[in-house]
């Protein structure tokens, strides 16, 4: 989808308000003897940011505003090295609230609604996204946080909650549990809000069909803003992104090319307005692509595909790269596994060798389901895997995001 000229109007505001500030990316642009884009193709000449940039940037190098304008920082995790630190100026905040808000409309919250809120609050962006959204859209919020599930499901039955945000693998942990205790008929969800991981269409199905709900996919990141970017509508067909505040490209992730409308590629973001921090193309690592035409939904945002995951979730075994997603795609075949997985991948004997582990019922030949799916990953992806099936419930469940893919090779 090609800038418009009211989108690279926003672009040159940020570029110069970089160059002011002189900071981390303003040097940058500086070193580039970038001073503003008069053309798509201009824009298109701008360099990537990436992780690594803002990890080099840390603690403030990416603050653009004179600090007495910032109100509040989040940060990544860190997990894989220095944390990255976002800073909000009062504008930033309120702008996010705005595109949050226009989330919880697009799934149909109205502010006769009550707000279950469980993502994680503090230096994570999740949480107090969730909530800001809420508020400005004038529903119900009910501030809760990860964990302590005993206590989410009294709450959820005493405030009669409609609306659940959650990780999935926090919204099946729930959904199982309110199974479990034959609770369903004490629940008044209605909609959830699902976020921060991807998933399959079958743990969607479980999550919806077990609660009762509509489910919608929200989209963010941290160092974009956060959750609530864009969202899925009624329609359920790809993911409506605010792009009056963000523009997005696709890309392939080997060469940088911009690819066309309808082509999978990495999601590329530049944030239009951001004032604390502004970011331009930024690298995310999401596969997904741009739909062409209407949402039959009659929304005039554009859409992304629904995403497939990210170019480091690849692993590479006996030689073929193989992403998550592709599993995924195998085991929806198989109408009698749950949504649960993992893939544990080590090397024995001088070999790659991955074990998959699934769920089924007690009513299922696990012996004769185990070939089964064995044998048609291998027909499907080129190698054997060593199938192990358990019952529903064995594998783990989380409060926050479930680990796929453990990989033990290199340690």
């Amino acid at each position: 989808m090609e800038i418009s000229n009211e989108q690279l109007a926003l672009v040159n505001e940020r570029i110069a308000q970089l160059l002011h500030a002189d900071s981390f990316y303003g040097k940058r642009l500086r070193e580039h003897g970038i001073d503003g884009v008069s053309s798509p193709e201009d824009f298109k000449k701008l360099p990537f940011s990436e992780k690594k940039d803002l990890r080099d940037a840390y603690p403030l190098g990416l603050m653009s505003v004179p600090e007495e304008k910032i109100v509040r920082m989040h940060s990544s995790s860190g997990t894989t090295g220095k944390p990255v630190i976002i800073p909000y100026t009062a504008k930033d905040v309120e702008d996010w609230a705005t595109q949050f808000a226009r989330c919880y409309a697009m799934a149909g919250v109205t502010n006769r609604d009550r707000v279950q809120i469980t993502p994680g609050y503090g230096l994570w962006t999740a949480g107090i996204g969730f909530q800001a959204g809420c508020e400005k859209l004038g529903a119900m919020a009910v501030p809760m946080g990860p964990g302590n599930t005993e206590k989410q499901l009294q709450m959820m039955m005493d405030m009669e909650s409609t609306v659940l945000c959650a990780t999935s693998s926090y919204a099946l942990l729930l959904a199982e549990e309110i199974e479990k205790r034959g609770i369903k008929d004490k629940i008044h969800l209605r909609k959830g809000i699902i976020g921060s991981e991807r998933w399959s269409e079958k743990m969607r199905r479980s999550i919806c069909e077990k609660l009762g709900i509509d489910a919608y996919d929200i989209y963010g990141l941290t160092e974009v803003y956060g959750p609530g970017i864009g969202i899925s509508c009624d329609a359920h067909d790809g993911i409506h992104y605010w792009d009056d505040f963000v523009y997005i490209e696709i890309i392939d992730p080997q060469t940088g090319e911009n690819l066309p409308d309808g082509e999978w590629g990495e999601i590329v973001i530049t944030t239009l307005r951001k004032e604390g921090a502004p970011l331009i193309r930024f690298r995310t690592h999401d596969l997904s692509r741009i739909l062409p035409g209407d949402c039959p939904c009659g929304s005039r945002f554009p859409r992304l595909d629904t995403i497939q995951g990210r170019t480091d979730d690849m692993v590479k075994i006996k030689g073929v790269n193989l992403f998550p997603s592709q599993i995924e795609e195998i085991l929806k075949t198989f109408p009698e596994v749950s949504s649960e997985y993992q893939m544990h991948i080590s090397h024995l004997d001088g070999k790659d060798t991955m074990r998959l582990y699934v769920e089924t019922n007690g009513s299922v030949d696990f012996l004769d389901l185990a070939k089964r799916i064995a044998e048609r990953v291998k027909s499907r992806i080129g190698f054997t895997p060593l199938v192990k099936v358990v019952e529903i419930g064995v594998l783990p469940r989380s409060e926050k995001k479930t680990k796929r893919v453990i990989d033990t090779r290199y340690e």
